[in-house]
């Protein structure tokens, strides 16, 4: 009999589902629709081979008999078609009205085609030859032309909605769509040809190999879910509208006494193993330091995080030799995010920016983080926007001499503007900016900007001798920082004595090889520095000795402490006094009283920078404010 392609589907449809079913699967829709439509495929070709023998044995069997199995076989394919329409749904329609809709409307071309199947006459082709051996007759055509309208509406719906699938998963249905659809015309025009089961179960194999196979959704190395399930299961939860709680385990350190590598390993099955015993948790790979736990309920993850916490307060393997300290993140509500992708920028906020969690090991989100963690990715988006549509002005503030009774210098501050034209303060933007990597381009365009300005406006005419810019720690931490900022003031010409860059104390603790020799390689092509903000964080004099500056400039905090805090006299007063011993020179920030002006020019400051004269102003604002103050002067 003419059923070899057959066998050779039900075994292939066979073998996948002996590995489908014994692997560990994630409870996905998904999932569930493909195992079913496994099922159907499965079923559809034992009924072609069934109908085949039927009908080789007609002699044998009643017709009604005969022809009942070959119509049941034509309404399976008809079924099979359904199933595809059915697992594409699943994928388009998360929301549960829209995919009941969907079924109902599909459903309908289904049940006329199995009523018209069953009711309309079938013709036998058979000749006493088992490789000649067919079905025809408007029964059949009902079922081609029920199986066409859904292939149609599978493709409709691939094209029309690829925006929502994404490019892997809509190329594999389509495959699988084609193979079918190929086997049919194959088989349509060569009725002999019994292709269409072997090609539907072709096409359920490539969904299997690029789609469903579990091990996609299982971290080798732990044998966990990964970082993809989880997130494919939290918008099933999401979509499905079930609130759901997360602890995430953060393993940064780990502690060992003298064990084998074999033991180690133990020890970490051993915890990966009563992780999974807790009840209620699903347990997810994802990150070389994280391991995600979901619960359903928040009674659920309260329960289990006590029991975890306790455990982990003993040691794991034979002699509970080694000891795991987990930083817990607890999301207890899952409604304090918009989006399910949110859920790890959420934890990367929080582990980047909450002292808390470092102090405690422990942390809970709430609301108020979550809005926090939003807030960051507003102002990144705003940076992002402003670099890429050059809504970035920079700014000068000028410095006075009070040798020279003028002003001398400048300092370059960077403003950025939003969409509505508002302009953004840089202690918004900038710590978001070193956080998130877009300092170092944002620095370049900065620095670009002030050269452009120098050499356009040429500001030494109204006795500004130099331009002080502020460096970030991101960028002075990044190697090839001096030869590009070389690069930028060849481009236009530039003096490098007119460029004074100020670096921060956190900066020279970050990478101090490479700040250094960044630092060496300007100075060396003859730009000087300044030491900004000392007086706040870790300074002392120290770092003043170790880098190879000219001016240090003490903070606005440390200013005004002289004016508020008769201790913090004695301690400016002692900076002041070997700061001058090393030959620099001194800025104070943020005067804004005639009196303060007065005092600190008493006590040898150098240079006088804040409101007293005058607010960080535009450019061209800039300009006209020092050509009439030198006017005034003379």
């Amino acid at each position: 009999m003419n059923i070899y392609t057959q066998c050779c589907g039900i075994l292939l449809l066979l073998v996948i589902i002996i590995f489908y079913g014994s692997q560990k699967r994630l409870h996905l829709n998904t999932g569930t629709m493909f195992f079913g439509t496994l099922l159907v495929g499965l079923f559809s070709i034992v009924l072609d081979a069934l109908s085949i023998v039927a009908i080789c044995n007609m002699d044998r069997l009643p017709e009604i008999l005969v022809k009942l199995v070959c119509k049941t076989y034509l309404v399976s394919l008809v079924a099979l078609a359904f199933c595809a329409v059915l697992y594409i749904c699943t994928d388009i329609y998360t929301k549960r009205i829209q995919y009941r809709k969907a079924v109902y409307c599909n459903g309908i071309i289904g049940v006329l085609a199995l009523v018209l199947i069953y009711s309309l006459p079938i013709s036998i082709h058979f000749e006493g030859n088992s490789l000649d051996v067919y079905t025809y007759g408007p029964s059949v055509l009902t079922a081609y032309a029920a199986a066409v309208t859904y292939f149609i509406i599978n493709m409709l719906l691939l094209v029309r909605k690829k925006a929502v699938i994404r490019k892997s998963r809509r190329m594999a249905m389509m495959s699988w769509m084609l193979l079918w659809l190929g086997a049919a015309v194959i088989q349509f025009l060569n009725n002999q040809i019994l292709l269409v089961g072997f090609g539907s179960a072709l096409g359920i194999m490539v969904l299997y190999m690029k789609l469903e196979n579990p091990e996609a959704n299982l971290d080798r190395q732990t044998g966990l879910f990964n970082q993809t399930a989880l997130t494919r299961y939290m918008r099933q939860l999401s979509n499905k509208e079930n609130h759901f709680a997360l602890v995430s385990m953060v393993f940064e350190h780990s502690f060992y006494k003298n064990i084998s590598q074999e033991s180690e390993t133990a020890a970490e099955m051993e915890m990966i193993n009563f992780i999974l015993e807790v009840p209620g948790t699903m347990a997810f790979k994802t990150a070389g330091d994280e391991i995600m736990l979901l619960y359903e309920t928040k009674d659920d993850a309260e329960v289990a995080l006590k029991i975890l916490r306790k455990r982990f307060e003993r040691g794991w393997g034979k002699d509970e030799s080694v000891f795991q300290r987990p930083f817990w993140i607890y999301l207890p509500d899952s409604t304090v995010i918009r989006e399910v992708k949110d859920i790890s920028h959420l934890i990367k906020h929080v582990r980047q920016n909450s002292k808390e969690l470092i102090d405690n090991g422990f942390l809970q989100i709430d609301e108020a983080l979550a809005q926090e963690m939003y807030k960051t990715q507003e102002m990144e988006r705003k940076i992002f926007n402003a670099i890429e549509r050059n809504w970035i002005t920079v700014y000068y503030q000028p410095i006075y001499s009070t040798k020279e009774k003028r002003f001398t210098s400048a300092e370059a501050l960077v403003r950025i503007t939003d969409e509505e034209g508002n302009v953004v303060p840089p202690y918004d933007f900038v710590w978001v900016a070193e956080k998130n990597g877009m300092m170092l381009r944002l620095g370049e365009i900065i620095f670009e900007k002030v050269c452009q300005f120098v050499q356009k406006e040429n500001p030494s005419q109204y006795g500004i001798e130099y331009i002080e810019v502020n460096l970030s720690v991101i960028q002075c931490a990044y190697e090839m920082f001096a030869d590009n900022y070389i690069s930028i003031m060849e481009k236009y010409g530039i003096d490098p004595h007119f460029i004074n860059l100020e670096i921060t104390e956190t900066a020279a603790l970050g990478a101090k090889k490479v700040v250094l020799s960044n630092m060496q390689k300007l100075i060396d092509y003859g730009v000087s520095f300044s030491l900004d903000d000392f007086g706040t964080g870790q300074s002392n004099l120290n770092y003043i000795v170790d880098m190879p500056v000219e001016i240090v400039k003490f903070d606005r905090t440390m200013i005004n402490s002289y004016f508020e805090n008769g201790k913090a006299k004695y301690v400016m007063d002692a900076a002041m006094h070997m700061i001058h011993g090393m030959q620099l020179e001194i800025v104070a920030e943020g005067i804004e009283t005639k009196e303060q002006f007065e005092i600190m020019k008493s006590l040898g400051i150098s240079y006088i920078q804040g409101y007293y004269f005058s607010k960080p102003i535009p450019d061209q604002a800039f300009l006209k404010y020092i050509a009439e103050y030198k006017e005034e002067a003379e």
